[in-house]
């Protein structure tokens, strides 16, 4: 009989999300230990008490998961959770705080599905704005799309020193190429909407991004993509199930299409399972905590 598989989480944050505890015990593991208010101090002793509790090859059905809601910080957790294994006591590693990096990597995915089939293009020389750039979803799209070769921009809505602190952060966490900015008003949104081959929209639910008028000074827009799926929603005009849909108010870029927030959360829900199921039947250790793995994997389902 094999032994149990035990999916150990940790957040930095004073409760363990519901969502990953659930999408946990869904994808098959026989138990789930969520750890709150998780320091990166606590990391190396908590993978430790973990890993040398099992003997070498029952130890390859542990496996952590970092969560919290601080992209950077589970970036850091993740990596003192690798360095802290002892071969071969050794188990996977998986972050996803707050579902930040499957989210990402599903709405990134989405936007390379529907530019190569309708414009037959690649994210490769596009110029990407990604609204809401300064959170952990924004942060992460736009260090994937960086990699995947567009010209990305993350946008604050209010600081512009905020926005080049994420993007010079990132820039040396990842090795992309980010640019920052700020958007408080209509005529700043018009002015990086008018130049953008594609949008992403990732600011927090309920908030419209977007309106029909400043869509209306897209010229070059290939495709918008939101993941807001609270009313109102991101981008005007985005419907929730939209898939490569004509924009409807992007009337100076006729080619334009979105994609709405529940078809991006289909694929970012089937993203979060593969994951959780590859570390809980791989017979190797794998490294779950890298945004290039997260892409490549969600190019794989879409």
């Amino acid at each position: 009989m094999d032994a149990p598989s035990i999916l150990h989480i940790f957040s930095p944050s004073s409760h363990v999300s519901p969502f990953d505890v659930t999408m946990a015990y869904d994808a098959g593991f026989t138990a789930v230990m969520p750890y709150a208010n998780v320091t990166l101090a606590d990391v190396p002793r908590l993978v430790q008490d973990a890993i040398f509790a099992r003997g070498p090859k029952k130890v390859r059905r542990s496996a952590v998961f970092i969560g919290g809601r601080d992209a950077g910080l589970a970036m850091d957790m993740a990596e003192a959770a690798k360095k802290a294994m002892v071969p071969p006591y050794e188990a996977s590693v998986f972050a996803d705080p707050s579902g930040a990096f499957t989210t990402a990597a599903a709405l990134v995915a989405c936007v390379e599905s529907v530019l190569k089939k309708h414009h037959s293009l690649e994210l490769q020389g596009c110029r990407a704005v990604v609204f809401g750039g300064t959170g952990p979803v924004g942060v992460a799209t736009g260090v994937i799309a960086s990699l995947a070769g567009a010209v990305t921009t993350l946008v604050d809505h209010l600081s512009i020193d905020t926005a080049l602190e994420r993007a010079n952060e990132f820039q040396r966490r990842t090795g992309a190429t980010l640019q920052g900015t700020f958007a408080s008003s209509d005529a700043d949104k018009a002015r990086l909407v008018s130049t953008a081959d594609v949008i992403f929209c990732t600011a927090k639910a309920g908030v419209q991004v977007l309106s029909g008028s400043v869509l209306g000074d897209a010229k070059k827009l290939r495709v918008a993509a939101d993941v807001n799926a609270v009313p109102p929603l991101g981008i005007e005009g985005v419907g929730l199930k939209d898939y490569g849909v004509p924009l409807k108010y992007a009337s100076l870029a006729p080619g334009a299409l979105g994609i709405g927030a529940l078809a991006v959360g289909d694929i970012k829900i089937k993203l979060q399972m593969a994951m959780l199921r590859a570390i809980l039947e791989a017979d190797r250790v794998l490294d779950m905590a890298s945004h290039a793995e997260m892409h490549a994997r969600a190019c794989q389902l879409v």
